[in-house]
C-alpha cells in the first residue's frame, strides 16, 4: 500500500546558531535526501533550504527554522518526505507490510515484517505458513502497491516449518 507520507530520518540535534538540524537518516543512501525541497514535520509542512551530507547523519536547513532554540524545538521528531515527490519506483519497507503474496497465482499470505541483512532484505510472509523470502530479482517476480499483491517464486526452504 503506498502510503501518502514516507519516514526519512529523526531529528537528533541542532547544528550551529542558525537553526540547521542534525537528521539521522533512514534512507539508504543519506544523499538521497537532497533530491527532495520539502518535507513534513509533526504535521507541519517545511521547505528544505539546504541538505548537506555528515557521515551517515544530514545537516538540514529548514525555511523558517532559523535559530537554535526553533531547531532545537525539533529534536526527537521524525522527517516524513512526501510519497508523491518520490519517483513511483522507489517502493520503502513500511509500504510493503501488509501486502498479500502469491506463489503460483495461490494466496500464501502477508507480508508482516521486512528484515535488512547486508546482501538484502528478506520478506516475513505470514498466512497458513511461514516463509521467509529474499527480496531478489529471482524471487519477486512483481510488485503492485495499487493492488496491494507481489508475486513470488518459491523454492523448497522458504517455509520456516519445513525440514
Amino acid at each position: 500500500m503506498r502510503l501518502p507520507l514516507i519516514e526519512a530520518g529523526q531529528i537528533v540535534t541542532t547544528h550551529g546558531v542558525r537553526g540547521e538540524v542534525k537528521l539521522l537518516c533512514y534512507l539508504d543512501e543519506p544523499s538521497m535526501l537532497s533530491e527532495y525541497r520539502r518535507c513534513c514535520i509533526d504535521g507541519k509542512e517545511y521547505e528544505m533550504e539546504s541538505v548537506r551530507v555528515q557521515k551517515t547523519c544530514n545537516l538540514v536547513k529548514l525555511r523558517g527554522v532559523d535559530s537554535m532554540e526553533a531547531g532545537q524545538s525539533l529534536r526527537g521528531k521524525v522527517l516524513q518526505l512526501y510519497r508523491e515527490d518520490i519517483p513511483q519506483d522507489l517502493i520503502f519497507a513500511a509500504e510493503l507490510i501488509g501486502v498479500d503474496v502469491y506463489a503460483d497465482q495461490e494466496f500464501i499470505g502477508s507480508i508482516t515484517q521486512v528484515l535488512d541483512y547486508p546482501g538484502n532484505s528478506v520478506y516475513v510472509v505470514k498466512g497458513k505458513y511461514e516463509y521467509m523470502i529474499p527480496a531478489v530479482k529471482q524471487f519477486i517476480l512483481s510488485i503492485d502497491l495499487d493492488h496491494n499483491r507481489m508475486e513470488v517464486s518459491l523454492l523448497e526452504g522458504m517455509r520456516t516449518d519445513e525440514d
